[in-house]
């Protein structure tokens, strides 16, 4: 067991609307007894944290009863035509309160049309999003939603519509294509009549344009829970993922818009995407300087290169025991923040020939399936999980900020749902942060979302209000590494910084189109200039955010730059 050894599959699908439905409320609760059991009598974390994984592996998945919370409560449906004046496009941001300035403030709770498993920013500023049907059910007839942040939680700002692909997309890949602006969606569920939880290997991409799913080239091998990591040239690399229970699939492909798949057999490896390690679970990679991969496993990293037939090594480097549950996020040039067992943390810093890693002060908790998420002033923001996956047990419910300059974590603002397994975070435009989804299975379908504002949106002065923004209008939309970006103010104020951010597609606890960049700029009067990195794999390639920030470290709403290739 561990690996999968056989040809690349075709076989065919299951009816789209097939389901098979568990609603075992004493056997759900009996699992969860023992997995507790489990956690709390090992005397080793490691073993506990492994031995608690398998356990609840077994079923976390079974599309059981949990009740539906819309953000009024589990079970309380949203007012019939209720509205709200949040908002639009970044203003206004709410009075915080006293602690705002330093904690930042989460909004109230609005209702979302489906349980957010997958989120994605996409180049005209809307959210996509999908994971479940209209009653936070994973059936394999879902719909997908897209929501304008400009229209806050009044539910016209979403658009929902089915899936006509007929493919079941739960816990599939995602990543956007920055040569076409679409999303692509790789693999997923299927539904057999032996398992609930196969993979399948269709494949489809969103058209923001269109506002359409269509199908494209399937992949070569059937994966459920695989990650798509972004190459410089425009292609896509798919990682990991598993075929059947005990099958993990341990050969990378490369999806090249236009041209379809190809597989990399010289980067296969049991070692990488093994099974039993559950380092097949949506494995977090980022292109180092050279072009190659560095994948952070569970217990060691690995060195991935995609030319020719492609190869992987283990790297020597030593690292603190982690698991799939927990986040990684690159949030500065070459640096890479990682979650791991215990409530501990690291920085792999993948700058030079061999990653370097430095363990951080503990978090103030476990947070198993927290999202991580860089914000507009490359501050990570560690929001949701808990001491148990996907059980109302220690939830996490404060935001924790990691501060890069000093390498430390502070507790933010708490939000009020709690954000578990099949939770998501993005940043957005407006440089506020939308958490949401969770459940499917879970404690509560939460078919709501929260607005996180963050400290550098408010005074300074503890009254609590918000501050004055500076003013960005315009960018140069278009650019090559190395080239010089050109953007306008709407009035002389004098900028302290200037950072891109690229757009994110979150779900399971990763975001690995993310990264962060603070640029050197020149500012005459309402002028700024500033010259990107010239590295592709460095900057690479993908729509990003722009934004200013003032004397008072207060950013202004982001403009779009697409960086090319």
């Amino acid at each position: 067991m561990g690996k999968y050894h056989g040809a690349p599959i075709n076989k065919p699908r299951c009816g789209a609307g097939a389901l098979v439905r568990i609603s075992l409320p004493k056997r759900a609760a009996a699992g969860l007894a023992g997995i507790l059991a489990l956690l709390a009598t090992s005397q080793h974390p490691a073993m506990a944290s492994s031995s608690f994984d398998k356990a609840y592996a077994n079923w976390m998945e079974a599309d059981r009863f949990a009740p539906v919370d819309y953000g009024f409560g589990p079970s309380v449906r949203p007012p019939a035509g209720r509205t709200t004046s949040r908002q639009t496009a970044g203003d206004p941001v709410p009075n915080g309160g006293a602690n705002a300035a330093s904690a930042g403030v989460f909004g109230a709770p609005f209702a979302w049309p489906i349980v957010a498993i997958h989120a994605a920013l996409l180049p005209d500023g809307r959210v996509m999003s999908f994971g479940t049907d209209a009653t936070g059910s994973h059936t394999g007839t879902l719909v997908y939603d897209v929501w304008s942040p400009s229209g806050g939680a009044d539910p016209a700002a979403h658009l929902v519509l089915p899936n006509t692909t007929s493919t079941d997309i739960f816990c599939s890949a995602q990543s956007l294509l920055w040569r076409t602006g679409e999303l692509l969606i790789a693999d997923g569920n299927e539904r057999t009549a032996s398992e609930q939880n196969a993979a399948q290997q269709q494949v489809s991409v969103f058209s923001p344009t269109s506002n359409l799913l269509h199908a494209t080239t399937p992949t070569n091998f059937a994966r459920w829970y695989a990650s798509l990591i972004a190459l410089p040239n425009g292609a896509e690399i798919l990682l990991g993922g598993r075929l059947s229970k005990g099958h993990a699939v341990t050969t990378p492909e490369i999806y090249t818009p236009g041209q379809g798949w190809r597989l990399l057999p010289g980067a296969a490896s049991d070692a990488a995407f093994n099974y039993d390690n559950d380092d097949w679970y949506y494995p977090h990679a980022f292109m180092a300087a050279d072009g190659s991969l560095v994948q952070i496993g569970n217990d060691a990293l690995f060195s991935l290169h995609t030319d020719g037939q492609g190869s992987v090594t283990t790297l020597p480097t030593p690292i603190p025991m982690g698991l799939h549950a927990f986040p990684t996020v690159y949030f500065a040039t070459g640096k890479i923040l990682a979650l791991r067992e215990g409530a501990q943390a690291v920085v792999v810093d993948i700058n030079g020939a061999t990653p370097v890693v430095t363990k951080l002060a503990a978090l103030s908790q476990q947070r198993r399936f927290a999202n991580a998420t860089v914000l507009a002033d490359g501050t990570v923001a560690i929001t949701g999980g808990g001491r148990v996956p996907n059980a109302l047990v220690d939830v996490a419910y404060r935001a924790e900020l990691f501060n890069p300059a000093t390498q430390s974590f502070t507790l933010g603002a708490s939000a009020a749902k709690p954000r578990l397994y099949h939770s998501t975070a993005l940043l957005l435009p407006d440089a506020t942060l939308i958490t949401a989804g969770g459940g499917a299975p879970g404690p509560v379908r939460n078919l709501n979302a929260e607005i996180y504002y963050p400290p550098y949106l408010f005074a300074k002065d503890g009254s609590g209000t918000p501050a004055v923004r500076p003013v960005l209008l315009s960018a140069t939309a278009n650019l090559l590494p190395g080239q010089t970006l050109t953007a306008t103010l709407g009035s002389a104020n004098q900028i302290s910084r200037l950072t891109f951010v690229r757009f994110g597609a979150a779900t399971h606890a990763q975001n690995l189109d993310q990264r962060f960049f603070d640029l050197a700029f020149s500012q005459a009067g309402q002028t700024l200039t500033a010259t990107l990195p010239a590295n592709a794999n460095i900057l690479q390639p993908g729509y990003y955010m722009l934004f200013a920030f003032n004397g008072a470290g207060v950013p202004s709403l982001a403009k779009t730059v697409l960086v090319t290739n």
